[in-house]
């Protein structure tokens, strides 16, 4: 259980700060000459978006993993395991292609804010995090609370990181690389993967 909340915690904490979630909104806002304010605000509302489709699945996820550990052996203690690490094997073959939200997913032409703002946070709606969703299938062999617990530190977050990375950001005060920082993330994201799965291997 607690390698499960450590990694979630790690993958959450990443994905809310990959500039692929947030820099979007930035450039739109600045491009619209939305205030702080105003560009904070929309951001909020993608990531709720954002987070929301992500832990719809994610519970299906947990109760589908609940149903499994009841009705098959060694799921927990195998199956749940290997596919941790088979999904970060996954993750770092193909951490050059990872592609969550681009700002070409949003119409360049110039369109009233209420359009533009329904254009981001639908794209953010059916761009899920899918990395984080072998978290909700395994805390479900658990404990249903700890699925509850996981979605709500996903969504918490995932809203409050890109929201405080977007003011920051509007300011100027972030001086980072962000893109060595996209470039790494399909790597960063497999290693939590693969190491939750063999901490739950030899834990559970």
């Amino acid at each position: 259980m607690f390698s499960i909340l450590i990694g979630s915690f790690l993958l959450s904490v990443l994905h809310a700060i990959i500039p692929n979630h947030w820099l979007p909104v930035l450039a739109i806002g600045r491009r619209e000459k939305w205030s702080a304010a105003e560009t904070s605000k929309v951001t909020l509302v993608a990531a709720l978006a954002h987070g929301l489709s992500t832990v719809v699945i994610g519970l299906l996820l947990g109760f589908l993993g609940n149903s499994m550990a009841q009705k098959i052996n060694h799921f927990t203690h195998l199956v749940a395991p290997i596919i941790f690490i088979i999904l970060g094997t996954f993750f770092i073959y193909r951490h050059h292609r990872h592609k969550h939200f681009q700002l070409s997913d949003v119409p360049q032409k110039i369109y009233s804010k209420n359009r533009i703002i329904i254009a981001l946070v639908l794209a953010m709606f059916f761009s899920p995090c899918m990395e984080i969703e072998a978290y909700f299938l395994m805390a479900g062999t658990q404990s249903q609370w700890l699925v509850v617990i996981i979605a709500a530190m996903y969504v918490v977050i995932t809203a409050a990181g890109m929201t405080w990375l977007v003011s920051r950001a509007y300011k100027g005060l972030l001086k980072l690389n962000w893109h060595a920082l996209e470039h790494n993330a399909g790597i960063i994201t497999g290693i939590t993967l693969i190491i939750t799965g063999i901490l739950s291997f030899f834990i559970f």
